[in-house]
Parts: C-alpha cells; sequence; structure tokens
C-alpha cells in the first residue's frame, strides 16, 4: 500500500462521499424502473408521462452530480482518491445520460410498442444497473473482496448479453424493415442508446475494481 493510501486511512474523512454516491446510483435504479415502465407502456398517455419521470431523474441525477463535484473542490481528506470519486460521479452520470436520451427517442419518433428485443434489452440493462448499486453500496466495505467481484462478474455478463441482443436486434431490423429505412434508423438510434448505457455501466464497474485494487 503507498504512504499515500496510509495516511488517506489514518486521517479522519468526510462520510457524505459514499451517500452521494449511494443517491445516483439509486437514482439510477429508480429511472430504469421507469424504463422498464416505458417499455410496456399502453397507450400515449402512459408513455409521456413516463418519460416526463425519465426527464426528472435525469436532472436530479445532475444536481447530485455536481453536488459531488463542489464537495470535492471543498472537502480536504476524501475516503478514497477524490479522481476515482470524480470519475464514479461522472459514470454513473453517463448511464443515466443515454437512458434519457432513449427515452427522448421514444417520443420524438412517436414509438407506438416496443418491439420485444428492446424490451430485453431493457431488462438487461435494469439487471445490470441493479447490480451496479449494490456495487457503490458495497463501497463501505471495501474490505469484502469477494463480493466485489461476484457484482463486477455480473455487470460484465450483463454487457455481453447486451452486445448479443443488440446485434440480433439490429440483424432482425434491417431483414424486416426493409423498405422503411427511415423506421430502422429511429429504431437502430434507440438501441444504441440503450446498449451504450449498458456499456457505461460497465465502465463504471471499472472504476469501481480500480478502487477496490488500490485498497487491497
Amino acid at each position: 500500500m503507498r504512504l499515500d493510501q496510509i495516511i488517506q486511512k489514518l486521517l479522519p474523512h468526510d462520510e457524505k462521499f459514499f451517500s452521494l454516491l449511494e443517491d445516483s446510483a439509486k437514482n439510477i435504479v429508480d429511472a430504469s424502473d421507469l424504463m422498464m415502465k416505458l417499455a410496456k407502456a399502453k397507450n400515449d398517455r402512459e408513455r409521456e408521462k413516463t418519460i416526463n419521470q425519465i426527464k426528472e431523474s435525469e436532472h436530479k441525477g445532475d444536481d447530485v452530480t455536481h453536488t459531488i463535484y463542489s464537495e470535492l473542490n471543498a472537502t480536504f481528506v476524501t475516503p478514497f482518491d477524490r479522481e476515482d470519486i470524480h470519475h464514479l460521479a461522472s459514470s454513473l452520470d453517463d448511464i443515466l445520460d443515454h437512458m434519457d436520451g432513449s427515452a427522448n427517442r421514444f417520443a420524438l419518433y412517436k414509438l407506438k410498442k416496443c418491439p420485444q428485443e428492446m424490451v430485453h434489452l431493457i431488462e438487461v440493462l435494469h439487471q445490470s444497473i441493479v447490480e451496479l448499486s449494490s456495487g457503490v453500496s458495497l463501497l463501505r466495505k471495501l474490505h469484502e473482496y469477494d463480493r466485489f467481484q461476484e457484482v463486477f462478474k455480473k455487470i460484465h455478463q450483463y454487457e455481453n448479453d447486451a452486445d448479443t441482443l443488440f446485434e440480433h436486434a439490429v440483424a432482425n431490423l434491417f431483414e424486416k424493415e426493409k423498405r422503411n429505412p427511415i423506421h430502422v434508423i429511429k429504431m437502430k438510434e434507440i438501441y444504441v442508446g440503450l446498449e451504450t448505457a449498458t456499456d457505461k455501466c460497465e465502465d463504471a464497474a471499472n472504476v469501481l475494481e480500480g478502487i477496490v485494487i488500490k485498497h487491497a
């Protein structure tokens, strides 16, 4: 362990970063619940209401992220490297941005029905986000290496599953919608946003893993 890490462990530090990161992760879980609801919306009114709720979650996430940045500038001793806190907060925010972007396209492109492949992709994204939130909560117990490894393994598997779902969904889209290229473009953009969100989950998990390794 490096000398600066030993000193950091011995000095009293502010616990608020754990709570703020947990708030950020919980907010993303709530947004992914809404994405699941959006995928199964039965009418335009329900769809519009859910999209607006996801937008509210995105604004809330921005507020939490900005609070974390402000606290980093105002806090002398942090529970772990301030660069890692910044990177993790940014990675969590990226997930929500891509979910919000996908939800917005539901409205912009007037999507009336969510294809089954898209429902499955949203479900995998939701599972990855829930697992990531568990990993963020574990930051208070950095010594529980085995539990962290379970989280990282699951998120990596979800990312692989999302890649496979994305590839099959786009292939089916090109096959079935040959006469409607505009629809293909619209749907593919939504798929890309959702698949990128799962990539960002893995990015955030990689930041978590780096923190765990530094404190092992």
